[in-house]
């Protein structure tokens, strides 16, 4: 197998010692299975801004601060600086997201390292030592998928609590093994309290899963999980351990669906319009 670029140096600082096969191909990373020393590690290598195909990536990176605030300023103007520390900014973004949420008591795959646009992380694996299934792989029984499913929903409850929203969540970016569902793929992770966009992705993450499992235990196609969610967060009354229950009764107010949609688009178009400029300014030599 031919060794990507991006991990070679990680070989030639040992922080690598044998590339063992490819993982996965998807569309912000590709990742491979990789020793290091005694120890079978993934390494999580993101693909260049160019060649990324997660769609929209402007909506989630919106409330996303640098510490620097020359980063910042160089980010906002688009310059060869600013991009490269955007890249990185996105990079690092998956690295503090899965370190603030285990220490939130959420089950994620451990970071060790995050070097030059590769992440060094835990492999999780299934009682067997294999590569643990995605949740789109597990055939459940309707117990296990309500036991399950509620593990989850208390997973995005504290993620919501560490303010953090995973803004992709589905059946092929949770794994399972022996102990229970494992959430992955965090470089897109939403700031709860900075992006408007915030509501909308958290309540098509907890809907995406309640879709899910209600196949296997219908019961659940009715509960309404994310906007009881959301709305004891936004009063301030959602803890860690708060009991939900998955009834959310409607204040007869309908929401401007359309006017949030437009919205968006239109935020879309001016940060594509920008883009444009930017880059007809450097193909202009003058």
């Amino acid at each position: 197998m031919k060794i990507p670029a991006r991990l070679l140096p990680l070989l030639e600082e040992g922080l690598i010692d044998e590339v063992l096969s490819r993982l996965m191909s998807g569309k912000e990373a590709d990742v491979f299975v990789v020793r290091c020393g005694g120890e079978v590690r993934c390494a999580k290598v993101y693909k260049e801004a160019a060649k990324r195909s997660f769609k929209q990536a402007v909506l989630y990176q919106e409330g996303r601060k640098s510490r620097s605030s020359r980063r910042a300023r160089a980010m906002e103007k688009g310059s060869k600086f600013g991009r490269a520390q955007q890249e990185e900014t996105w990079h690092n973004a998956e690295v503090d997201a899965l370190r603030k949420l285990a220490a939130a008591g959420v089950r994620v795959p451990t970071p060790y390292a995050c070097v030059d646009g590769v992440l060094l992380m835990e492999l999780v694996t299934d009682g067997e030592g294999d590569v643990a299934p995605r949740l789109s792989e597990v055939i459940l029984t309707a117990e296990q998928a309500i036991e399950d499913h509620n593990t989850l929903i208390g997973y995005v409850a504290k993620m919501l609590c560490a303010g953090i929203v995973h803004g992709d969540l589905s059946e092929f970016n949770i794994l399972v093994d022996e102990y229970g569902p494992v959430i992955i793929d965090l470089p897109q992770a939403v700031d709860a309290a900075a992006n408007n966009n915030a509501e909308s992705m958290l309540l098509r993450d907890v809907n995406k899963l309640r879709d899910y499992y209600a196949e296997f235990a219908p019961s659940l196609a009715d509960t309404e999980y994310g906007k009881e969610m959301w709305a004891l967060y936004e009063a301030g009354d959602l803890m860690p351990d708060t009991r939900l229950t998955g009834l959310f009764e409607e204040d007869g107010e309908a929401a401007d669906v359309d006017g949030v949609m437009r919205e968006i688009a239109e935020a879309i178009k001016e940060e594509q319009e920008r883009l444009a400029r930017i880059a007809a300014a450097e193909s202009d030599p003058t």
